[in-house]
């Protein structure tokens, strides 16, 4: 079983490792696109993925943020739903996970 202090360091790792991506990332769609049709056609499509990735990576550091947030607050572990304990085998695999395995099933 991992402590608290175990989650709160790979919840910080993910954020920079992120950040760092998204940082990539905008750096990507800065670059401008090539005036060949077929290959600005190209990078237009490449650029959607890149924003979608860029997009799930925003919503994955709200819910690390959250995540130390509530350990702060002395809230870590407890569902935001049913106020249950979350167990922590799940915490340990989904640590910014705010549910326990009931209600994530049920949302």
């Amino acid at each position: 079983m991992q402590s608290i202090e175990t989650n709160r360091k790979a919840l910080l790792s993910r954020l920079a490792e992120l950040d760092s991506r998204l940082h990539k990332i905008e750096a990507e769609l800065d670059e401008p696109h090539s005036k060949d049709w077929d290959e600005a056609a190209i990078e237009t499509e490449g650029d959607e993925v890149l924003e979608h990735l860029g997009q799930s990576g925003q919503e994955e550091i709200a819910r690390i943020r959250a995540a130390l947030q509530r350990m702060r607050d002395g809230s870590y572990g407890d569902c935001v739903r049913c106020g249950e304990r979350i167990s922590a085998e799940r915490l340990n695999v989904l640590p910014e996970t705010p549910f326990c395995k009931d209600c994530a099933a049920a949302i």
